[in-house]
């Protein structure tokens, strides 16, 4: 009986035992806490890149830990020009880059990603999506693939390499330069030079070798710690031609299911991401063209008032091309030009 006694206490002990190590362990995730995958258009090591990983911090911060962004460089998951697709089916949560990636789906993404000669400043671009309808009209366009656009940022104006001194449009004549396919490739041909189709990672090589004589690339900075000015020593700063969109866009049914809160957060964060891009590469930017003045190798030029109208001028007749292509594509040349007339920037930014 004593034993039968001491068998029942042991059994009883083991009960309460594991009783108190299930009040002692940690409760469940709560359902709260949202985890998601981005992919940007940036490559590990570039400058965009940091910035843009600061911004998946910064929503964290914002929202208290109730938001965790994993954010993947180009390539991670999909390739760069197939993020649309990989959103839409849910493959990723969102994504980070350039719309004119997506310009084969429609001729609009090429305008609304990179309008070639539109715009002066970062800013100019960034209040037009604010403030000049630029904002509804890219989610009149993602939102049937499946996306939301949360808002836009801005590499800024994009530097011009060359192996040999351009002064004006007519030095563009002949001249074998990269340039992205696309609007930027017909706008460049329309001023006579002849472009060539080259990916980003072969624009160094292609200007070593000679198989170019120049390039429509990034920022100075960018090109400038890359090397660029081994080969083409006559950079154009300040930039005018190119200024590409670096928007964000999520998965559209997530976003109709965050609350507003959240989704008011991401809107902010991402306005704070477009300050901190645009002031962190236009500081970058000034350093790197003070030492490239240093050096007796490298001329910097910067084109006249009267060659960037010329220039510009060239630019908008391509727009006008474009917008043949699509009805959309003809609701943003519509969009974007009465934009430009209404703040007197049609004609009189062609002389900045």
């Amino acid at each position: 009986m004593l034993k039968k006694h001491i068998a029942n206490f042991i059994i009883l002990t083991a009960i309460t035992a594991v009783a108190a190590m299930a009040l002692l362990k940690p409760p469940p995730a709560t359902q709260t806490q949202l985890e998601w995958t981005f992919q940007t258009s940036a490559a590990a090591g570039d400058d965009f890149f940091a910035i843009e990983q600061q911004w998946a911090n910064d929503v964290h911060q914002r929202s208290n830990g109730d938001i965790i962004i994993h954010l993947l460089p180009a390539g991670a998951v999909v390739q760069y020009n197939e993020t649309l697709d990989a959103v839409g089916a849910g493959i990723l949560d969102g994504h980070i880059g350039d719309p004119s990636y997506f310009s084969g789906k429609d001729p609009a993404f090429a305008m609304l990603g990179n309008l070639v000669g539109a715009w002066s400043a970062p800013s100019q671009m960034l209040d037009f999506i604010e403030n000049g309808g630029g904002y509804e009209l890219y989610n009149a366009l993602i939102n049937p693939y499946g996306l939301q656009f949360i808002g836009a940022s801005a590499t800024g104006l994009e530097s011009f390499l060359s192996n040999k001194p351009l002064n004006g449009v007519a030095d563009l004549k002949g001249l074998k330069l990269r340039a992205p396919e696309g609007m930027v490739q017909e706008v460049f041909a329309a001023a006579g030079a002849s472009p060539v189709n080259l990916p980003g990672s072969e624009v160094y090589t292609a200007l070593e070798k000679g198989v170019i004589d120049a390039a429509d690339y990034t920022v100075f900075a960018s090109n400038h710690s890359q090397g660029m000015h081994r080969f083409a020593r006559y950079p154009i700063y300040p930039g005018f031609h190119s200024m590409p969109m670096v928007e964000v866009s999520i998965n559209k049914k997530l976003w109709h299911s965050l609350s507003l809160e959240h989704q008011s957060l991401l809107s902010q964060s991402v306005k704070s991401l477009a300050t901190n891009m645009v002031n962190e590469l236009e500081n970058k930017d000034r350093e790197a063209v003070a030492q490239a003045q240093q050096d007796a190798n490298i001329q910097v030029i910067n084109w006249s008032p009267q060659e960037r109208k010329a220039f510009r001028t060239i630019a908008q007749s391509q727009w006008e091309n474009w917008a043949k292509r699509s009805p959309m594509a003809q609701q943003v040349f519509t969009t974007v030009t009465d934009y430009l007339r209404s703040r007197n920037l049609l004609t009189s930014q062609a002389t900045q």
